[in-house]
């Protein structure tokens, strides 16, 4: 009992307390003068990984008959290399999308820094690619929006020296609007050009219309990520890794019992994760299983009875969620109780969204919730080594990012959970 009460403390850290705190008032959509540029031009460009050592640069042109070229290279201005992609575009209801381009580049070196055109003109623009080993820092916002709260969030986070940014759902709020996906590809171009944006989606994506639209096609015909790189037949979830994490995109939309494909795919996944080559194991998707706030209760309820088991078994250590527009932190936590063999669950949908922020909270407090607060703010964490970790939540605070919430995390590697439930994971993997 004792062991297990100071694994518990080592893998939770310490906690910075906040104090009486008078929240900011919510701030109005931003708005986004028309700028007529030549249809030719690249518009809305973002990157995102695409399977080991390949990026992929997608962009938006109003010319039709653009082509999907990026020309790269180490040095500003000198190319010395060129690909090709592909291109689409879509229709919804009276609105037509510009031209979207998804090029893969690659093989490139790791931590460099890469010079880029796409389409053969416009303006040049570098990324960077993430390291091969540890440290590794992600930052973390999820239901960004398009509002002053949003525009602040961004700020914050391209102070961060970040590698990869992860968003858990809920991307422009264009909700039908088609146009506010074009202003949301524009606002976040600035980072999403430099690191790569890997996403899952959120409720706000599905924009589908009964006999009329399917979900997510605007989402998925402009935010494609690695789902066929990952041996995914969805782009509602996939994995990727980075350094030594191994990290899973789940989709909270999409059928997700035993019998989905979805399920398969991640039991399928899972058995071909190395825990020595990546000892981080990190989970996003939408709607948050552990969840103290009266915004949305109970509606992760199905998905964690289907997906909480597989995760445990396989020794998950950190699953990160969006939708209520609060912060909140666990315990490693399992059904429900503190367990030092569970995941650290974290709630991150406070990015900015024109909704609001969700202020009530269930009282007492549950036993496994360590921190919570409805503020706006974004997440870093930084994984120093294969067996710890530094999370941060940093709150928007008159438009200054505030450190309100940090803890050390220890793997569930160096703890000895994932070999003492190494037989259990694979009986569950090998269920039919």
């Amino acid at each position: 009992m004792e062991s297990k009460l100071f694994l518990l403390l080592i893998s939770v850290g310490f906690t910075v307390l906040a104090g009486e705190y008078v929240r900011p008032q919510p701030r109005k959509d931003l708005q986004f003068p028309w700028d007529a540029k030549p249809s030719s031009q690249p518009q809305q460009v973002h990157i995102s990984l695409a399977g080991d050592k390949h990026m992929r640069v997608t962009w938006v042109t109003g010319d039709r008959s653009a082509p999907s070229i990026v020309e790269y290279g180490t040095s500003s201005g000198k190319y010395s290399s060129v690909a090709q992609g592909e291109s689409t575009s879509y229709s919804y209801m009276i609105y037509k999308s510009g031209l979207i381009h998804h090029t893969v580049i690659g093989p490139l070196e790791h931590d460099t820094v890469y010079f880029y055109k796409c389409g053969g003109q416009g303006p040049e623009f570098q990324l960077k690619t993430p390291a091969a080993q540890f440290p590794i820092t992600f930052a973390v916002a999820g239901d960004l929006g398009q509002t002053g709260w949003t525009k602040s969030t961004l700020d914050h986070i391209e102070r961060c020296q970040y590698d990869v940014h992860l968003l858990p759902g809920d991307l422009s709020y264009a909700d039908y609007l088609q146009p506010r996906w074009d202003t949301f590809g524009e606002l976040v171009q600035p980072l999403a050009s430099a690191r790569p944006w890997m996403v899952t989606q959120g409720n706000h994506e599905k924009e589908s219309i009964p006999f009329l639209k399917d979900g997510f096609e605007s989402y998925n015909s402009r935010w494609k990520m690695p789902y066929k790189e990952s041996g995914s037949s969805s782009n509602l979830y996939y994995s990727f890794e980075v350094a030594g994490a191994h990290i899973i995109m789940l989709g909270s939309y999409t059928d997700y019992d035993e019998y989905s494909d979805q399920y398969k795919w991640l039991k399928a996944d899972l058995s071909k994760v190395d825990r020595q080559k990546t000892p981080w194991l990190l989970v996003l998707f939408h709607v948050p299983w552990y969840n103290s706030n009266k915004a949305h209760q109970g509606e992760g309820d199905s998905m964690m009875a289907a997906m909480e088991p597989l995760l445990y078994a396989a020794s998950a250590d950190i699953v990160l969620a969006g939708h209520v527009h609060a912060y909140e932190r666990s315990n490693r936590v399992y059904r429900g109780k503190s367990n030092t063999c569970g995941a650290v669950h974290i709630t991150i949908g406070d990015g900015g969204n024109r909704e609001g922020l969700a202020q009530r909270y269930e009282h007492p407090a549950p036993e496994w919730s360590v921190f919570r607060e409805a503020s706006f703010g974004h997440g870093e964490l930084e994984i120093v080594n294969a067996t710890h970790a530094f999370w941060t939540w940093h709150r928007n605070d008159d438009d200054e990012p505030v450190r309100s919430d940090q803890v050390w995390m220890t793997s569930l590697v160096s703890s000895g959970c994932v070999a003492e439930k190494r037989h259990e994971l694979r009986k569950i993997l090998m269920s039919p």
